[in-house]
């Protein structure tokens, strides 16, 4: 099989979802513009239907987002079946994720990628590695396809879903070594905050996906996101705050590179904070490091 045909067909099952040409359509009959509102999702752990944790909006691509989705597609966009939302992904779907990159490495995983300033940067500095991105925006995934390929990383796999979905129906438990969740979206009024990413059921689904050891490394800019993280984590019995030990439990600033986004928070007055939890080893081994 080529490689361009092992991206495209590597659900266990031999489904694929729907196919995203040059010009950003999709195969949902709905349409291009999704949102929370009024719509619901599988829950990221229960498997029951929720409230979706984005908006998503779809704007026209520019020329650039149109070429480089139509050039680099096929190394690096994996298709997958798809639920109601064309963001959605079919309960039961699978993915054999050494057969997608062509080789056995570590599983990294980026939830909410935006438009790949961290992930062109990280991945590219950790090429022994496999790394899989999920975004809900077909206009970020193609200018990140543009920004891998002018990188030369080619250690990266994308796939336009939710995320949370994505890491449940598509990820085996233990298959992960790292996941990054760099600035979800806060949801910032009080009534909005069920909708924000790192709930307890969230929790629960990324400890059993990381492996033993395995990394959750996250990071926003505001500051009761921050706290409720810390809280929702600290009681997740599958993780330990490796940098406990330290004011506030906060992490040290690790690779992560700036980002337009991230400065437009520290340009308003907010401060960035880092979180690092470990998978705690089956036998109890809760130790930092």
């Amino acid at each position: 099989m080529s490689d361009n045909a092992r991206v495209h067909h590597a659900m266990a099952d031999g489904s694929a979802g729907g196919r995203f040409g040059p010009g950003g359509t999709s195969s949902d009959p709905s349409g291009t513009s999704h949102s929370s509102v009024g719509h619901s999702s599988a829950d990221p752990i229960n498997g029951h239907r929720g409230v979706v944790s984005f908006v998503r909006r779809s704007p026209r691509m520019n020329e650039s987002q149109r070429q480089a989705l139509a050039a680099h597609s096929s190394e690096y966009l994996v298709e997958v079946p798809h639920d109601r939302l064309s963001t959605s992904v079919r309960h039961g779907a699978t993915m054999s994720w050494p057969q997608v990159f062509g080789r056995q490495a570590p599983l990294v995983a980026e939830i909410g990628s935006g438009v790949g300033d961290s992930l062109v940067a990280m991945a590219g500095a950790r090429p022994s590695d496999n790394v899989i991105a999920f975004e809900v925006y077909l206009t970020a995934v193609a200018s990140t396809m543009g920004k891998l390929a002018r990188a030369d990383v080619h250690n990266v796999r994308l796939v336009v879903a939710d995320g949370g979905e994505g890491l449940r129906e598509l990820v085996r438990p233990g298959e992960l070594s790292e996941l990054w969740t760099f600035f979800p979206d806060p949801w910032p009024k009080k009534r909005h905050h069920k909708r924000r990413l790192v709930q307890p059921g969230f929790a629960a689904l990324v400890a059993d996906r990381l492996a033993p050891g395995g990394l959750w490394r996250l990071a926003t800019d505001w500051a009761d996101y921050a706290d409720q993280m810390r809280e929702v984590l600290d009681a997740e019995p599958g993780l330990t705050n490796v940098y406990s030990d330290r004011p506030g439990g906060w992490a040290p600033r690790p690779d992560r590179p700036f980002t337009r986004f991230e400065k437009r928070g520290l340009d308003a007055g907010r401060e960035v904070r880092d979180l690092a939890y470990r998978r705690v080893h089956p036998e109890g081994d809760g130790e930092n490091g």
